[in-house]
């Protein structure tokens, strides 16, 4: 097809190769600036299916780096799922795509990760990474880990019963100091790191194994530094992830946490404990009637009360307590609208 030809015209795709990406289904887990990005790549290059998980909506602040959305996505508050959805489909027509609006917990994932070809790390926390760590090497599923803050990122691809997975390199490499805090981020470490695990996801789609970096890559685009750690002798037998008696312990329930603050934003992200699905018409309609201003769309509310509290709930009973970064607080503002 004339669609792919200049991807084709690469001697490590090809015929065979395209006829392969055309197969396989992927998960991006994050839909920020490395999952947008990322998203666009991956439907451009050809795949059968993509899954798009993400719990966070379309801020102003986001548009400087995460390239999918649109003011008019920011002003409407869209989940970034859904709005990446939109405008991929428009890029796309012949590739299938699942936005999810949901945190993403071992319980949403696994199910994915089952029939996923590959994974994609876009997250902005560890907690998550690690749970897609350990349903990796429980399904076998390959993942590429991607980081980026300031000016710097690091990529990883994960081949399970090949390489070192996550759990293996924690303790001697920090990785844990990559947040997007303070430090802020331009856009320029994004497109970078995203980059370098589209690269490596193409040789995984392709299945051309042999090619994948066995190593992580670090940068800083500021510096201009540039250097790979390698990472095969780091690979244990005692590695309660992916060693001989793997007991994947980011998937049990104690491991995970019922509260998050995200990253770089005065925010508390607060999880019911069991599922639920909102009734947001009685909802809003209670919320009005008790003071508070109201406004959303088929995905979230925003409320907001007079004590400059506000807050955004989504369907399946999650919030994003703003202005906060106590959990405590969070959580009694919560319960205070929920009960």
């Amino acid at each position: 097809m004339d669609r792919y030809s200049r991807q084709m015209l690469f001697p490590p795709v090809g015929q065979a190769g395209q006829d392969k990406i055309g197969t396989k289904q992927v998960l991006v887990i994050g839909a920020g600036a490395l999952g947008s990005a990322l998203c666009e790549m991956l439907v451009r290059s050809g795949i059968k299916s993509l899954t798009i998980v993400d719990r966070d909506y379309v801020e102003f602040s986001n548009l400087q780096r995460q390239q999918l959305y649109t003011e008019q996505d920011a002003k409407e508050r869209l989940p970034k799922a859904e709005a990446a959805r939109q405008r991929l489909e428009l890029l796309n027509s012949h590739v299938r795509i699942e936005a999810i609006v949901t945190d993403a917990t071992p319980e949403v994932m696994e199910p994915m990760v089952m029939e996923a070809d590959l994974i994609l790390d876009a997250t902005d926390n560890f907690e998550t990474r690690m749970v897609i760590n350990d349903l990796s090497q429980k399904h076998r599923t390959p993942w590429v880990y991607g980081a980026c803050v300031g000016s710097t990122g690091m990529c990883l691809a994960i081949l399970p019963g090949r390489t070192p997975c996550l759990n293996c390199l924690l303790r001697s490499v920090p990785l844990q100091g990559l947040t997007c805090d303070t430090g802020g981020i331009i856009s320029p470490a994004v497109q970078m790191a995203a980059a370098h695990q589209m690269a490596e996801a193409l040789k995984i789609l392709v299945e051309d194994y042999e090619a994948v970096r066995e190593g992580l890559v670090f940068f800083d685009l500021w510096k201009n530094d540039y250097h790979q750690f390698k990472t095969r002798k780091m690979k244990m037998d005692s590695c309660l992830s992916c060693g001989i008696h793997p007991q994947y312990p980011f998937l049990e329930r104690d491991n995970v946490t019922k509260t998050a603050v995200l990253c770089g934003r005065d925010t508390v992200q607060v999880r019911p404990p069991r599922k639920m699905r909102l009734d947001f018409v009685t909802l809003s309609r209670q919320l009005i009637q008790g003071g508070y201003q109201v406004d959303g769309n088929a995905f979230l509310l925003s409320v907001q009360g007079d004590d400059g509290m506000r807050m955004v709930l989504f369907q399946d009973g999650r919030a994003l307590i703003h202005e906060t970064k106590d959990v405590r607080e969070a959580k009694s503002l919560y319960h205070r609208i929920l009960g």
